[in-house]
């Protein structure tokens, strides 16, 4: 299932850094932690779903990655994502 249009707006619309962005590491972290978190609960019902496992376990190594580029090139930036979102330490 994906993300309903109203909830990926709203999503957009907290966490974009200028008007009209949909595309910033931000935004793109914030969609995927969404799909994450719904696919988790998901496989708490459907344990034996390896297609979606897969699917999500690619989600999350994408995340990952868009979390190491901002840290690279914007650590404050990064540093209010993560406390945002609640996925690290």
């Amino acid at each position: 299932m994906s993300i309903f249009k109203d909830r990926k707006g709203e999503i957009i619309e907290s966490y974009k850094t200028h008007p009209g962005d949909t595309g910033s590491p931000e935004v793109q972290v914030a969609l995927l932690s969404e799909r994450i978190e719904y696919l988790t609960e998901h496989f708490k019902t459907h344990r034996k779903d390896h297609h979606s496992r897969r699917g999500l376990l690619m989600m999350v190594g994408t995340r990952r990655r868009l979390l190491d580029y901002l840290k690279r090139t914007d650590a404050d930036r990064y540093k209010v994502l993560i406390k945002r979102l609640g996925i690290r330490k």
